[in-house]
């Protein structure tokens, strides 16, 4: 639990000095349903999708919360607008997690759209995007060294890596991160998989 406290209060802290940062408010939230504080995670993760409504992620895990608060009606809304997002961007791991609770629910299940759409064909030199799932030019090489590297190269796109950069940056400066530390290093490997849309 002490934990779980000390990364709410590391979140709390990055989402308040940047209001604006999504990916703070998405990792708030999550640890306010970990911690069982139901409503903190529905505002948080509200925030999150005000900011980008684009992390199919954000809606099943603030759906969960609000499921939690026996607030069945509003989960149920909120799961059919992720599935739509979801299928919209080819996010096929949350959008199938979606569908499973709605199932459960009792709801009925929106219309999936994306498996009958035309296949972009991947070039050489291009990668089909983890994060924009658009068919783009990949690195040149793995960025560096380590975990996660292969699937960055892999999966990431050059325009959403240079993204993640000053993203990076604004990551370690605002949770004060030594990066010579174990501990720091998972937390901003975190962040990344994240931004990256890799989870």
């Amino acid at each position: 639990m002490a934990q779980s406290n000390s990364r709410i209060e590391q979140f709390q802290k990055m989402a308040s000095d940047d209001p604006n940062n999504e990916v703070a408010h998405f990792s708030l939230g999550r640890e306010y349903l970990a911690a069982g504080q139901f409503e903190a995670a529905v505002e948080s993760l509200g925030k999150c999708l005000t900011l980008n409504p684009n992390i199919s992620k954000a809606y099943q895990i603030q759906a969960d919360a609000l499921l939690k608060l026996n607030r069945k009606d509003e989960a149920i809304a909120r799961l059919t607008e992720g599935v739509k997002r979801a299928d919209e961007r080819g996010d096929i791991m949350p959008r199938t997690e979606m569908i499973r609770m709605l199932t459960e629910l009792g709801a009925p299940v929106p219309e999936i759209k994306t498996a009958a759409g035309p296949t972009v064909a991947v070039g050489e030199g291009q990668v089909r995007c983890a994060r924009c799932h658009q068919v783009k030019s990949r690195l040149s090489k793995p960025p560096f060294k380590g975990p996660h590297a292969k699937e960055i190269y892999e999966q990431v796109c050059a325009d959403c890596w240079r993204e993640w950069i000053p993203m990076g940056t604004k990551v370690i400066n605002e949770l004060r991160l030594p990066m010579d530390d174990p501990k720091a290093g998972k937390i901003y490997d975190q962040h990344m998989v994240e931004f990256l849309n890799l989870v």
